[in-house]
């Protein structure tokens, strides 16, 4: 009798997007993680979701507590982690219930048979059991023993059942690697580095891992495998890369690159933290990270950090930000360098603290006391964090002025390839300090902390350097000598001054680039996290023959000067974002344009199906 595995199939796809889903302690981010990662080392270009629960620790097995990670992987060119998914993980009734409908017709299910017992389905607030009931009949369907295979897998090595039951996240790994024709190969390697220390539990899920993989080699129900080629990429050395560390290393680099040391003050917030977690590790580049007692001293270490001359940056989210705003007017009439990053999430308040939003552009923009103006700057992906960090410190430095940096919950905890590039490949960013001066010199002359460039910027002048004392503080300032003043002819002449210096940036940035002819009958107008779906669906409406357009926004304040002319070129113009018409508000006050809004708050970035049925609805 043959004891040979079933020939399988073996089928050539262009891409797939996978999601794992489970409870919140069922690993499953480390599932999507090392399956990206594998993924990003076979060539694909690959781009990932990410989603947490609110709660800290929501009860096992409910719905409250489904952690969930989505990759979208491919042979081409990709901007989004996919709209719909060929293949579901689902570890337990609650993680079905909550994700099953996101799995296209036909597309692969694959559950955790052993944990839809009676108590699972009823806090899933199922009636009848679905594997059963035939309500999953348009799905492949796979009902997989894993964790009763996972505990015969790590039989002998003395764990106990609920050690044992923690390695089914890798069993699930294993057999989605199978099915995509992933190398097991790094995720070995993971494992040796991650729990080495610890032989039983490496071995473990070693051996979990393997289980599942030789389970889809073997089982006679699962008869296909499937192949997604290597994406042709520009050439260079790549790494998948999320949007917090992304940011924190193009920090990083430009504090190099500006040969300053780098200070972070920063309170622990969802989700900004990991940008000082990543921070923290890189002391051996100069690097001074705060973790404030609030947001306040956060801030306001920040302000004294930019004082003594360091590349200072604070960052938080939306309700962190708001406690900051009185400090930030303080940095804004102090004009010292610094950049404010917010990882925008959902509010208001405490709002959905693990979601994204994109609603705190108003708050960026006018969230302050008094005629307050500051530089905002919105990164569009995880990768392109690195260099809006860069951009924000070149032109808060160059102009002496706080600059504004916002990314979001979808960039921050999402990933994509990222070609490493060479320091040399990056612009050097230069600073100047006023130099000292002897006060017994005949050609001593009293510093004035409030005299200007041609960029209108004042001077950088280090505390203790020697002929250089002045004061700054929150008093509006006489223009040159920085004498308080409530002269009101002053108070005009220093609030229009702090104007045109946000408005010179117009003159320092690049051409705004559009997707597509520079006339037609839309254009679709985005910023921020919405790059990807944005892209996405103007290029499907062009194939389709459209006259439709993309322009994304990286500078908001100041626009880009050819910005006007762009909008003015198009019949309709239709703004995507994940607020309910913040940047759309703006636009039609500034250039009087109608310009129409595709607005959702509900915690999920835009499907490409959602902005290219508006597109088909409008032209």
């Amino acid at each position: 009798m043959s004891t040979a595995a079933p020939e399988k199939q073996i089928s050539n796809v262009e891409e797939a997007t996978v999601r794992f889903c489970g409870d919140s302690g069922d690993g499953m981010q480390l599932a999507g993680t090392q399956f990206t990662t594998t993924s990003a080392l076979a060539g694909n270009d690959v781009a990932t979701f990410p989603d947490f629960p609110a709660e800290i620790r929501a009860p096992r097995g409910t719905k409250a507590g489904v952690s969930g990670f989505q990759i979208h992987f491919s042979s081409n060119e990709i901007y989004t982690p996919g709209d719909t998914v060929d293949a579901l993980v689902a570890m337990n009734p609650a993680a079905l219930a909550t994700n099953v409908a996101d799995l296209r017709d036909n597309g692969i299910l694959l559950v955790n048979n052993d944990a839809f017992d009676k108590k699972g389905l009823e806090q899933a607030g199922y009636d009848t059991n679905p594997l059963e009931d035939g309500s999953l009949d348009k799905y492949k369907l796979h009902s997989v023993e894993m964790t009763k295979l996972v505990r015969l897998a790590v039989e002998g090595l003395g764990l106990s059942q609920k050690e044992a039951d923690r390695c089914r996240n890798f069993f699930a790994m294993g057999l989605v690697f199978w099915l995509y024709d992933r190398s097991l190969d790094p995720t070995l390697r993971f494992i040796e580095n991650k729990f080495g220390k610890k032989p039983e539990v490496a071995q473990a899920n070693t051996k979990a891992l393997k289980a599942g993989f030789h389970y889809g080699e073997t089982v006679e129900a699962i008869n296909t495998q499937y192949h997604v080629d290597p994406a042709e990429l520009p050439a260079g050395t790549y790494r998948n890369i999320m949007g917090n560390t992304a940011l924190a290393w193009g920090l990083l680099a430009a504090a190099q690159l500006s040969e300053k040391r780098l200070f972070l003050g920063a309170y622990p917030i969802t989700p900004a933290s990991d940008i000082l977690h990543e921070l923290s590790k890189h002391k051996h580049y100069d690097v001074l990270t705060f973790q404030a007692e609030d947001e306040i001293a956060a801030v306001t270490s920040t302000i004294g950090a930019a004082f003594a001359g360091a590349m200072a940056v604070t960052a938080s989210s939306g309700p962190g930000i708001a406690l900051k705003g009185e400090a930030l007017g303080l940095a804004v009439i102090t004009e010292l360098p610094m950049i404010v990053i917010n990882v925008q999430r959902g509010g208001p308040s405490t709002g959905l603290p693990t979601k994204t939003e994109q609603s705190d552009l108003w708050q960026a923009m006018y969230g302050r006391n008094g005629e307050c103006p500051m530089c905002i700057i919105s990164a569009s992906g995880p990768a392109d964090c690195f260099y809006a960090a860069q951009e924000a410190w070149r032109i808060s430095s160059k102009y002496m002025m706080p600059v504004f940096l916002l990314t979001d919950g979808y960039i921050a905890n999402g990933s994509e390839p990222w070609r490493i590039p060479k320091m040399s490949e990056l612009p050097k960013i230069k600073i100047s300090h006023p130099e000292a001066q002897d006060d017994s010199d005949e050609n001593f002359k009293q510093f004035d902390p409030y005299t200007r460039d041609d960029n209108l910027a004042r001077p950088w002048a280090v505390p203790g350097t020697p002929g250089l004392e002045h004061r700054l503080g929150g008093l509006e300032k006489a223009d040159g000598t920085g004498n308080v003043s409530y002269d009101p002819e002053n108070h005009q002449h220093m609030t229009d001054v702090r104007q045109r210096k946000v408005d010179l940036v117009a003159d320092d940035i690049p051409e705004q680039e559009v997707n597509g002819e520079k006339t037609g009958d839309l254009l679709v107008l985005s910023w921020g996290g919405t790059y990807g779906s944005c892209t996405t669906a103007v290029r499907k409406a062009q194939a389709a023959g459209k006259k439709v357009s993309h322009c994304h926004l990286r500078y908001i304040n100041p626009f880009p000067k050819e910005l006007e002319a762009i909008l003015n070129g198009f019949k309709q113009v239709l703004i995507p974002e994940l607020n309910m018409g913040q940047l759309r508000s703006i636009i039609r006050d500034r250039f009087l344009v109608d310009a129409q809004g595709l607005n959702k708050v509900q915690g999920k970035p835009f499907s490409v199906a959602e902005i290219s049925a508006k597109i088909d609805e409008m032209v």
